[in-house]
């Protein structure tokens, strides 16, 4: 975990930020980590989780949503609608 946490979050795929946020929250939830530590990794997985939230929201820009005509013969695509 000490290598994770040097680890310039920004630099971090999707996979690797989840993955350590997941780390992070089990870590917590077990209650065992010294308060000042627990500080410390929660100010960390929430610079996860809002690099988790960016990368998806790029993702999501990316996606298309395939149109179809009256029969279901493509005809474009448009940008995905999610809400």
């Amino acid at each position: 975990m000490a290598e994770a946490a040097t680890t310039d979050v920004k630099k971090l795929s999707f996979e690797r930020a989840l993955e350590e946020l997941e780390t992070i929250v089990k870590r917590l939830e077990d209650g065992k980590v010294p308060l000042e530590e627990s500080v410390t990794i929660y100010e960390r997985g929430e610079a996860l989780k809002r690099r988790c939230e960016d990368l998806l929201r790029q993702a999501e820009a990316r996606v298309d949503k395939i149109t179809t005509d009256a029969q279901g013969a493509p005809t474009g695509t448009e940008p995905l609608d999610v809400q």
